[in-house]
């Protein structure tokens, strides 16, 4: 493991549960950035949770305190882009669910929307998530899907992490509505913890799996996203996983450490 972790050249950071918490920046995250700048390791901030632009991101890491680049910000639906065209080059019209900010990102992306209505006929439905989701745009998309429209979603998680006294319904469970709905599963899920979202970074930085290390606080995500791309997984216990959970998983992270700040010294070691 020592020897792994000297070949790491860049990690994909998660962001909430790893380098903070809702609305809270950890104490460790800037010192540990630091840290990786002096070692001459390369990270990117990684998220499933693609309701919020690049320009979004960045505004919201810089009220945080910390200092990223558009480039360094990669989301479930930058990987769902590339997949969708390089495997579906075919498919322009898109029937989409999603916020304001990711619709334009769609837009910027090349791709056309449709409205909702019959005669609007798409090439394919997406699904992210949706804060605005509206019951007319989930009886259009299961309305198309039914209709043998191609289905896909950017990533897989049902709830979204919050600080707050609320459950924030994600893309997976309205996925599961539509399925329910239709009896058709999304044919592909870009986002963690299917390895293209990992190798998509990988090839972004010319670089083989086994240099990468992705570092979040969700197994049946983050660490099963490496396990699946080769990657070293490494789980920090600052969010949703538990040493419990640990103890319990079939399939075990390559490391695990407290926080960032425990994962320095390991680097330095």
């Amino acid at each position: 493991m020592d020897q792994r972790l000297t070949n790491i050249r860049h990690l994909a950071l998660d962001m909430d549960g790893t380098i903070y918490r809702g609305g809270t920046l950890f104490p460790f995250t800037n010192p540990f950035l630091r840290l990786l700048d002096q070692l001459g390791i390369s990270y990117s901030f990684l998220t499933n949770n693609c309701s919020k632009s690049l320009d979004d991101y960045k505004a919201h890491l810089d009220s945080l305190g910390v200092s990223a680049r558009r480039e360094q910000i990669y989301t479930s639906a930058h990987a769902t882009f590339e997949y969708l065209k390089s495997e579906h080059a075919g498919l322009h019209r898109l029937f989409l669910i999603a916020t304001p900010s990711l619709t334009a990102e769609v837009q910027a992306a090349g791709f056309q929307l449709t409205a909702d209505d019959p005669q609007d006929e798409p090439d394919a439905v997406l699904v992210a998530f949706d804060m605005s989701l509206t019951f007319a745009s989930l009886c259009r998309a299961a309305y198309w899907i039914k209709q043998g429209k191609p289905f896909f979603a950017t990533h897989p998680d049902f709830v979204c992490p919050t600080d707050q006294p609320t459950v924030i319904v994600d893309c997976g469970s309205i996925c599961a509505a539509l399925t329910a709905a239709t009896g058709v599963r999304p044919i592909a899920v870009p986002g963690k913890p299917d390895p293209r979202m990992l190798l998509g970074l990988a090839s972004r930085h010319s670089l083989s799996p086994h240099e990468m290390a992705m570092v979040g606080d969700r197994i049946y995500t983050d660490i099963e996203m490496a396990r699946r791309a080769g990657a070293l997984g490494i789980l920090v216990l600052t969010g949703e996983a538990t040493q419990r959970d640990v103890d319990a998983a079939s399939n075990q992270p390559d490391i695990v450490v407290n926080d960032l700040e425990s994962l320095g010294q390991l680097l330095q070691s």
